[in-house]
C-alpha cells in the first residue's frame, strides 16, 4: 500500500497516552473559547441594548443551533472517513473525503441562508418569541443567515483537520474568529468612530465577519503551509462530492445531527419542567446550567479526540490500539472532570453568586440541585467516550437509539413517577440516573465488539455500505447540558 502520510500527524504510532492527551487539550480549548465567545456577546447586547435585544439573539440562538447540529453530523462524518484514509496512508482518500465534505456544506450553507432568510419569521413564530423582542431577532438571524455558507464551510474544514491529527491549526483560527468577533462586537453595536451604529444587527455582523475572515484566513493557511488536506489543480474536482461519499455523509451525518438535538431537546424539556417550580428554581437552575455546560466540555473534546485517533487506528489496522486508546480516555475524562466537579463543589458559593449575586435562597436552591446532578456528568463523559470509539469504525445507530431511550424516555420516566414523592428532587435526581442507563448500555455494546466488524466505506467499486449508514457527537459551542 502506498504510504503518503506527509504533514499529516500520525496517530497511530507511539505512545498512546501523550497524544492523545495533546491532541484532545486544543479542541478542549476551542470549545471553551466558543463558549466564552457567546458568553460576552451576550453581555454585550444585554448592557448596550437591554433585555430585550438579549432574548432576541436567545430565540435566534436556539435556531441556529438546530442547524449546526445537522452540519456538526456531516462534519464528524468526514472527520472520521479522512482519519480513517490518513490512517491507511492514502492521503489522496481523504482529501477526496475533505473536497466533498467542503462542496457538499458549501452547497448546504446557500440552500439554509436562503431558506432561513424567507423562513425566519415562520421559525421565529413557531418559538412563540416575545413580540418586544421579535422584530430584533428577526434582524439577528437574518444577518446570521447571510454569512451560514462561509460559517458551516469553516467548521466543516476544522473538523476534517482533526482528521488529519492536526488539532492545533483549528485552534488557530478559532482564535481568529474569537477575537474579531469580540471587538467588532461593540464597535459594531454602538457605531464607534467612522462606522454607523447598527444595534443587534450590528452584533450579527460582527459575528458574521469573523466567520469569513476566519474561513479565508483558513484557507490561505492550508495552502501556504502545504497542509495534507490542501487542493490544488486536479483535486480542485473533489470539491464536487463523489456520490459513494455523499451516501456516507448522509447516512452517518444525519443520524449525528440528531444526537444533537436530542440532546438539545432534552434540555428544552428540562427547562419546561424546571419552569413549573416557580421563579427561584428558575432562576438557580439558569446559574447551575450556566456551570454545567463548562463541565461536559472535557467529555465531548475527549470524545472528538478518541474518535479521530482510533479512526486513523482503525484505518491503519492498528485494531490492537483501540481499546487502550479508549481506556486512556476514560482515565483522562475520570481526572479531568473529576477535578472540575472537586472544584465546583468546593467552591459554590462565590461561582454561583456570578450569576445570582447575593439572592442567597437561589444560591441555596442552585447548591442543593448540583449536589445531587453535578457528578452524573462523568458517567455523561465516559458514555461519550465509548461512543467516540465506535463512531470511529461507523456504528452510529446503537448510540442514537441509547441516546433517545435514555435521555428522553428514561429521564422522563424517572421524572413523572418519582415526583409524587421526591418533588423537585425527581428533576435534578433524572440525571445520574439516565446518564447511568446510558453509560450502562453503551458499556454493553461496546463490549459486546460487534461494532468492531462494521466497515465505514467500502471502495469506491462496491455498491454499499455493509452496515445500514448513521451517526453521532463534539460540542462545538454551547450545548444545554443533557447530563
Amino acid at each position: 500500500m502506498a504510504v503518503e502520510k506527509r504533514g499529516a500527524k500520525d496517530l497511530t504510532q507511539g505512545p498512546i497516552a501523550s497524544t492523545l492527551l495533546l491532541f484532545a487539550i486544543p479542541t478542549l480549548a476551542s470549545n471553551v473559547l466558543q463558549s466564552l465567545n457567546g458568553s460576552i456577546n451576550a453581555i454585550w447586547v444585554g448592557r448596550f441594548l437591554g433585555p430585550q435585544a438579549l432574548a432576541a439573539t436567545a430565540n435566534a440562538n436556539i435556531t441556529m443551533f438546530l442547524m449546526f447540529s445537522i452540519v456538526f453530523g456531516f462534519g464528524m462524518a468526514s472527520t472520521v472517513m479522512i482519519a480513517q484514509a490518513a490512517g491507511r496512508g492514502v492521503m489522496d482518500a481523504a482529501r477526496q473525503a475533505f473536497g466533498s465534505a467542503i462542496g457538499f456544506c458549501a452547497l448546504l450553507g446557500v440552500v439554509v441562508a436562503t431558506a432561513g432568510w424567507f423562513g425566519a419569521p415562520a421559525m421565529l413564530r413557531l418559538l412563540a418569541t416575545p413580540a418586544e423582542a421579535y422584530d430584533l431577532a428577526l434582524t439577528y438571524l437574518r444577518v446570521i443567515f447571510i454569512a451560514m455558507p462561509a460559517t458551516l464551510v469553516s467548521v466543516t474544514m476544522m473538523m476534517g483537520l482533526r482528521g488529519t491529527g492536526d488539532a492545533r491549526t483549528p485552534l488557530i483560527f478559532m482564535l481568529v474568529s474569537v477575537g474579531v468577533d469580540l471587538v467588532l462586537n461593540p464597535v459594531l453595536i454602538l457605531g464607534l468612530g467612522p462606522i454607523p451604529a447598527m444595534g443587534i444587527g450590528g452584533s450579527a455582523a460582527a459575528t458574521a465577519a469573523a466567520g469569513v475572515v476566519s474561513l479565508i484566513g483558513l484557507i490561505i493557511y492550508i495552502h501556504v503551509k502545504d497542509l495534507p488536506l490542501r487542493l490544488r489543480g486536479r483535486e480542485l474536482r473533489y470539491l464536487r462530492p463523489a456520490r459513494h461519499q455523499l451516501r456516507v455523509l448522509f447516512g452517518k451525518g444525519l443520524p449525528m445531527g440528531l444526537q444533537m438535538i436530542v440532546m438539545s431537546a432534552t434540555g428544552l424539556v428540562m427547562i419546561g419542567l424546571v419552569n413549573r417550580e416557580g421563579f427561584l428554581v428558575t432562576a438557580a437552575y439558569g446559574a447551575a446550567q450556566q456551570i454545567w455546560t463548562y463541565l461536559q466540555m472535557p467529555a465531548m473534546s475527549m470524545g472528538a479526540a478518541v474518535s479521530a485517533m482510533a479512526a486513523q487506528n482503525i484505518g491503519a489496522g492498528r485494531w490492537d490500539r483501540i481499546s487502550r486508546i479508549t481506556g486512556y480516555g476514560l482515565g483522562y475524562l475520570l481526572l479531568v472532570t473529576g477535578a472540575m466537579i472537586g472544584v465546583i463543589l468546593l467552591f459554590h458559593a462565590p461561582l454561583l453568586s456570578l450569576f445570582l449575586g447575593s439572592n442567597q435562597p437561589a444560591i441555596d436552591a442552585a447548591w442543593h440541585m448540583q449536589l445531587l446532578a453535578s457528578w452524573s456528568f462523568m458517567l455523561f463523559g465516559f458514555t461519550m467516550i465509548l461512543f467516540g470509539a465506535m463512531r470511529a469504525n461507523g456504528v452510529v445507530v446503537k448510540p442514537l437509539l441509547i441516546l433517545i431511550f435514555t435521555l428522553l424516555g428514561v429521564r422522563l420516566a424517572f421524572y413523572h413517577f418519582g415526583y409524587p414523592y421526591l418533588g423537585s428532587d425527581a428533576l435534578w435526581l433524572s440525571f445520574p440516573v439516565s446518564s447511568g442507563s446510558s453509560l450502562l448500555l453503551a458499556g454493553l455494546v461496546y463490549l459486546h465488539g460487534g461494532w468492531r466488524k462494521a466497515k465505514l466505506l467500502t471502495p469506491v467499486h462496491e455498491e454499499e455500505c455493509r452496515e445500514t449508514i448513521s451517526a453521532e457527537s463534539e460540542p462545538a459551542g454551547r450545548l444545554a447540558p443533557a447530563g
